[in-house]
């Protein structure tokens, strides 16, 4: 098949598939004309790559996965350099995962502390020659 139509088959465009023919990820054979021929492990191998960048993999990390099906394996994460690279991802996604809990529980600490000062405020309010509300948007209530 020509480039047009493994690009709309692949659901990107000719761009991207030049882009990985120079970064060596999709075979570059021609025709007797020039014009460039692809089939469908070229396919499978293009499904592969977005598959991988769907899940947040660099493009340069989908190159084992890659070179795992051209040597003619079923799957491409069948090879051990693809299973280095998970683990590597999981490894990265598992640090990720602690930066984001420990900044939830800053924001929670956070919102907890706002809502006991925000009640501390409404107590002293309602008590006898206490601090005036102030309303949302910063005046006195009335």
């Amino acid at each position: 098949m020509r480039i047009g139509e493994l690009a709309a088959r692949a659901g990107t465009t000719t761009r991207t598939l030049r882009y990985y023919e120079a970064r060596g990820l999709l075979p570059a054979r021609r025709d007797g004309n020039g014009h460039r021929t692809y089939d469908e492990d070229d396919l499978r191998l293009l499904r592969q790559i977005r598959t991988l960048q769907d899940f947040g993999f660099d493009l340069e990390e989908t190159r084992p996965f890659v070179e795992c099906l051209r040597a003619g394996h079923p799957e491409g994460d069948s090879c051990p350099a693809s299973l280095v690279v998970y683990r590597r991802k999981l490894a990265e996604l598992d640090a990720l995962i602690g930066q984001l809990t420990a900044v939830r529980e800053s924001v929670a600490g956070q919102l907890a502390r706002a809502e006991r000062a925000r009640d501390e405020l409404a107590v002293e309010a309602l008590a006898p020659g206490g601090p005036e509300p102030l309303c949302e948007l910063g005046g006195r209530e009335r």
